[in-house]
């Protein structure tokens, strides 16, 4: 299988280092890259963030979801940490990119992330397209989650927070940094699209969040709600469902790039360029296909091999002469499945022991009401079909010459 994902890491703040994921899409080169920041205190690991990122991969997107310093597999101590060192970090995660693949157009974010990555838009005009999942529209919201330890803070320094099962230590610095931060006055120089999404069963960051900062926001800016999700997305359903909205959402913004259109006279033209390895464009009449080879042989494994584009060959024939036959006989045949495996077998009548000739193994399935004769005539009709005639001639010529 070709490479779908892959673990990084790279400095932030203080040269601490973060640890990352990148998330690929696996049937195709990323059109573009992401950055995915998530909720606060949650990490880059928690289902939420890999059923969303995964999602949208299948867009063409590849996704960057790392963990804030202090988190997870990040190097720092979390206490002193802040809203500020939040940004730094998302900040840190787009150079990196830049410098090692290519800039990333899209940030996406999560609770605290989603106001994260708003304010770190504000600082990064590269950025084509940002998406706020259940943001809070200031970063002091999260204060709700530790109302009962406010004033342990203010008088002690700091306190310890439960939350989702796990003890952090609050310092008053954070409490302090978090007042600091109101990007709703600055929302209107942003000037890009944004996407919010907010379910309006949301409990812990009510639904009038996404509607402050879609006020204050310019367009473009669209709202989609989350009808039925939780705070956490935590149904993989809903999850799925918001990578499948940004992923379409955000074409209007950052385009897929066309498909190069092959010009020939002939059937079929395949392209092999220098910096794609062994993923080659076939232009087939006016369809196209993309072939490949296997990761294990230095593919990208992004579409079907030479030798499985050959059995896919003999398997699609054969399926249409036998629905064919089937048809003109006004035979129940409701579908015929064919299953092809290719290898290299040794010849059994060849003078040389390590002679070997290519085997198509075929196996058919026919499902219908159809008897035993039938079944066994449509077997036979299957060794007619006219790529099987072609593969089994002895007297195939390939003829080639210089264009």
């Amino acid at each position: 299988m070709s490479k779908s994902k892959e673990s990084i890491t790279f400095k932030g703040r203080n040269d601490q280092v973060l640890s990352g994921v990148i998330e690929y899409p696996i049937d195709q080169s990323p059109y573009a890259f992401a950055i995915f920041a998530h909720c606060f205190t949650c990490g880059k690991n928690i289902s939420t963030v890999r059923r969303i990122t995964q999602s949208l991969t299948q867009s063409g997107i590849a996704v960057l979801r790392f963990d804030f310093t202090g988190i997870g597999d990040s190097d720092g101590s979390f206490e002193k940490t802040n809203f500020q060192s939040n940004l730094h970090d998302i900040i840190s995660a787009y150079h990196f990119l830049s410098e090692n693949y290519q800039a990333p157009e899209l940030i996406v974010g999560h609770s605290l992330g989603g106001t994260a990555a708003i304010g770190a838009a504000l600082e990064l005009p590269e950025i084509k397209a940002i998406v706020s999942i259940a943001a809070p529209a200031k970063p002091a919201h999260v204060t709700n989650l530790m109302d009962h330890k406010l004033d342990e803070i203010k008088d002690e320094g700091k306190a310890d927070i439960i939350i989702g099962q796990r003890t952090f230590k609050i310092e008053k610095q954070f409490i302090e940094d978090l007042k600091k931060h109101d990007f709703l006055p600055n929302l209107k120089r942003l000037k890009r699209p944004l996407l919010l999404l907010h379910s309006p069963q949301d409990k812990i960051v009510g639904i009038e969040n996404a509607a402050e900062i879609y006020q204050h926001a310019h367009h473009p800016k669209s709202f989609i709600t989350l009808d039925g999700a939780d705070h956490m997305i935590s149904d993989a359903k809903h999850a799925q469902y918001v990578g499948e909205l940004i992923g379409t959402w955000v074409t209007k913004y950052i385009p897929r790039p066309e498909i190069k259109t092959l010009k020939t006279d002939h059937q079929v033209v395949a392209s092999s360029q220098k910096e794609n390895g062994f993923t080659t464009l076939v232009q087939v009449g006016k369809h196209k296909i993309i072939a490949d080879e296997p990761s294990d042989v230095g593919g990208h494994d992004y579409g079907p091999s030479p030798y499985e584009l050959l059995s896919s060959a003999l398997a699609t024939c054969t399926a249409m002469t036998v629905k064919m036959y089937a048809d003109r006989k006004d035979w129940p045949l409701e579908e015929c499945r064919v299953h092809i495996n290719h290898e290299k077998k040794h010849a059994e009548d060849s003078i040389s022991s390590n002679a070997k000739i290519d085997t198509f193994l075929r196996s058919v399935e026919f499902i219908g009401n159809l008897d035993k004769k039938q079944r066994e005539r449509l077997l036979e009709i299957a060794n007619k079909c006219p790529v099987h005639r072609t593969l089994e001639s002895q007297i195939i010529r390939i003829e080639t010459k210089l264009l």
